[in-house]
């Protein structure tokens, strides 16, 4: 798997959960996760949750985020199963980084207090699984009350590297361990 850290502000629209936009993107081919700063507002029409469509919309004013595309079974069980061991990694990522502050999970939702600290949706195309996940950087343009990486006092660019570590050390310890489990009755 690979990973990426850009240092480019990228406005995040929604338009960038579709196949092959890493690719496009950032030439990485095959499963990966690349993290970024940025804006987010996500379009009506990009709304992938359809318990968002109605709602107060999906917007900030600088948020770190995470694609992350994966094309070995395309399946949203597993792609959701994926996006909450995404959340609960940053959560531990930042439990290390600020421990004064009371980070929490609740299901793929991240909260300090009653403020809501990330956003997150996994999707699935023809050939791949896809996971947004972002966190509020600082304060502004959210719709709803928010937490932020500045009130945890919190760097986005160390945070963001080390969710991505996170990810891929995780990843490769779930395949090295798939890879040693013999069948049930396979040696006598």
């Amino acid at each position: 798997m690979l990973a990426h850290w850009c240092d480019e502000v990228i406005a995040y629209d929604g338009s960038q959960l579709r196949a092959h936009w890493l690719l496009q993107r950032f030439d990485m081919a095959g499963d990966a996760i690349v993290g970024f700063r940025g804006p987010c507002s996500v379009r009506r029409d990009e709304i992938a949750d359809l318990a968002d469509i109605d709602g107060p919309g999906i917007a900030a004013d600088d948020m770190v985020h995470f694609v992350w595309e994966a094309f070995e079974h395309p399946d949203l069980l597993l792609a959701t199963h994926r996006q909450r061991l995404l959340a609960a990694q940053a959560a531990e990522v930042l439990r290390e980084l600020a421990p004064a502050g009371t980070v929490t999970r609740t299901g793929d939702d991240l909260f300090v207090g009653d403020g809501k600290l990330s956003i997150s949706i996994a999707t699935v195309t023809p050939v791949s699984a896809l996971i947004h996940f972002a966190v509020n950087s600082t304060p502004g343009g959210a719709p709803v009350a928010i937490a932020t990486l500045a009130e945890l006092s919190v760097d986005p660019a160390r945070f963001g590297a080390r969710v991505l570590q996170r990810v891929i050390d995780e990843q490769r310890s779930i395949r090295a361990a798939r890879a040693k489990v013999r069948a049930k009755g396979e040696w006598s």
